[in-house]
């Protein structure tokens, strides 16, 4: 089966191919966000659980994924091979900073006084559907960059590397769902207008995906950075929002082993895939 995901994804334009990975991952923040309709309140440890895992995918990826495969593509040996990652890991995490300074947004688990970004009198829904949406920016961007670096022919580019990047993703995105849809299940929205709130927040990705995918196939010098720069951003939304998240009630332990599990989650997915 898996076999015949990756041939089919090989055989069709990789734009298109990057549009149908995201599209999954977007499928699976839906499904997510569909538990809304099944139970009325969160069980706090496995929110934060889920959380960590979050954390853990996103760390592993933007390793294994992006900043090993991009250093390895670079020219050059030494400090000038390693630059095209530093600068492009340095400049994602920068964008994302910028975002978050910027872009009305609360983090799960804040309070509205702890609310980031520009002021404004946005509803408590739109906040912490954009605040996932800041998440999934980078996310998509990544899958995007993989299946552009692949048809542009780039050693450690890899389709079967952009299906587990788009696999552990997914799976990371159920939690995402989740976490928009039950608070707001919670501040008394309604079971539908919760679920659309969650899974509009990966509506961001196969945007991200087919720009990043159109960019290094038509800009192939940019590949190595990048593969860092979607690294950079995912770093620093896992350090900024992810983690504080998931430590803010007495379930620490539980996140951290969360996060742990996704870390070799999606390690494993990388290796036996890419």
């Amino acid at each position: 089966m898996m076999n015949d995901i990756i041939a089919y994804l090989e055989s069709i334009d990789p734009i298109l191919a990057a549009l149908y990975a995201t599209l999954f991952t977007w499928g699976v923040t839906a499904l997510g966000a569909s538990l809304v309709f099944f139970f009325k309140k969160m069980n706090r440890a496995l929110f934060d659980g889920m959380l960590g895992f979050t954390g853990g995918v996103m760390v592993a990826a933007s390793f294994w994924s992006l900043l090993a495969p991009g250093i390895e593509m670079s020219p050059g040996e030494g400090f000038i091979k390693v630059m095209p990652a530093a600068i492009g890991f340095f400049l994602g995490a920068l964008f994302i900073f910028g975002l978050d300074k910027i872009l009305p947004h609360l983090h799960v688990n804040f309070k509205m006084d702890e609310k980031e970004g520009i002021k404004t009198p946005w509803h408590k829904s739109v906040l912490l559907t954009l605040a996932i949406t800041l998440h999934n920016i980078p996310e998509g961007l990544a899958i995007g960059v993989l299946f552009g670096g692949v048809a542009a022919g780039f050693d450690g580019a890899t389709i079967g590397g952009a299906v587990a990047l788009a696999i552990g993703i997914g799976l990371q995105n159920f939690p995402e769902g989740f976490a928009v849809a039950m608070p707001l299940r919670g501040q008394g929205l309604s079971r539908w207008k919760s679920f659309n709130y969650g899974q509009l927040s990966a509506a961001v990705e196969p945007i991200a995906a087919v720009l990043g995918a159109w960019a290094v196939m038509t800009f192939q010098p940019i590949l190595p950075y990048a593969l860092a720069f979607a690294a950079g951003a995912m770093i620093f939304v896992v350090v900024e929002e992810v983690i504080p998240e998931s430590q803010r009630d007495k379930f620490t332990d539980i996140s951290t082993m969360g996060f742990i599990g996704g870390f070799i989650l999606m390690m494993t997915l990388d290796v036996a895939l890419g």
